[in-house]
């Protein structure tokens, strides 16, 4: 028997609709059929700074539509730990989330440092849960957290209940982790996953593996990662962040198509599992 695909509550992710504003990307979710949203408020690398985190009447427009459409904010992007992290600078950050009612914030661990980050992400998770927000730590190839062991060990190490690990399809494929390390993962310590595919083989170059990452994903179905593996390896309710950045693609095709396509192909790969 398949899965319920209702039973994964579907969120549109900030980088599948990277080309418009949080206020668009609320109303393309609400009419998609998402139940979830995710928004970026601080940059990745490289962005300017997102106007959200300063115009509060951008803010206010984004609070009315998430309230008018019933979509739910469930992530927000993204704290960078670094050797050298201001912990306390991320509270406007993480009181504009709660402000939103998002559930969630999306860590990268970028301190080579391992008892440092631990220390880092304890003190982050803390300043989180002050606004009722889990801290995910996201693992990818690239940075220091580079596999889902790695992430598991910065996490328990940490000792907080609201921290977690989140995982991605695209850098679990990339990355040396097995279904076997999803398995041995706690579900306390699983709040959300991000879906994608991607090609295989692939460049295994960091450049590679970030430009993949930030700009052309694939749909699910499109590459050869094994999606259904992985998400019959997760909790059954677990929410699902469609990640799908296409800058290719959105040359020609709108950000509301792509998210629609985006969802609908999940719904498929959702209706195969166990």
């Amino acid at each position: 028997m398949s899965r319920p695909i209702m039973s994964h509550p579907l969120s549109l992710a900030f980088l599948t609709t990277f080309d418009v504003g949080p206020l668009e990307a609320v109303r393309i979710a609400a009419e998609t059929g998402y139940s979830m949203v995710g928004l970026r408020f601080l940059p990745s690398g490289g962005e300017a700074a997102y106007p959200i985190m300063t115009d509060t009447s951008l803010q206010r427009d984004v609070a009315a539509a998430l309230t008018d459409t019933g979509i739910q904010l469930a992530d927000i992007e993204i704290a960078r730990l670094g050797p050298d992290v201001d912990i306390d600078a991320f509270r406007p950050f993480c009181e504009l989330g709660q402000k939103l009612g998002a559930r969630h914030v999306l860590v990268a661990g970028d301190d080579p440092d391992q008892q440092r980050l631990i220390r880092s992400f304890a003190k982050f998770c803390a300043l989180a849960a002050d606004y009722g927000l889990t801290a995910d730590l996201e693992f990818m190839p690239w940075t220091a957290v580079k596999n889902l062991r790695s992430a598991q060990a910065i996490v328990e190490g940490a000792g907080q209940a609201n921290g977690g690990v989140l995982i991605d399809a695209l850098h679990f494929d990339r990355s040396d982790s097995s279904l076997e390390d999803i398995r041995a993962l706690p579900s306390s310590r699983i709040n959300y996953a991000q879906i994608c595919d991607g090609p295989v083989p692939f460049v295994t170059s960091d450049a590679a593996l970030i430009h993949t990452a930030r700009a052309e994903r694939l749909l699910p179905g499109d590459g050869g990662i094994d999606l259904v593996g992985m998400l019959n390896a997760l909790p059954k309710d677990l929410p699902i962040s469609i990640e799908i950045p296409q800058h290719g693609r959105s040359k020609t095709i709108s950000a509301k198509q792509r998210a629609s396509e985006a969802l609908k192909r999940t719904m498929k790969l959702l209706g195969l599992m166990n």
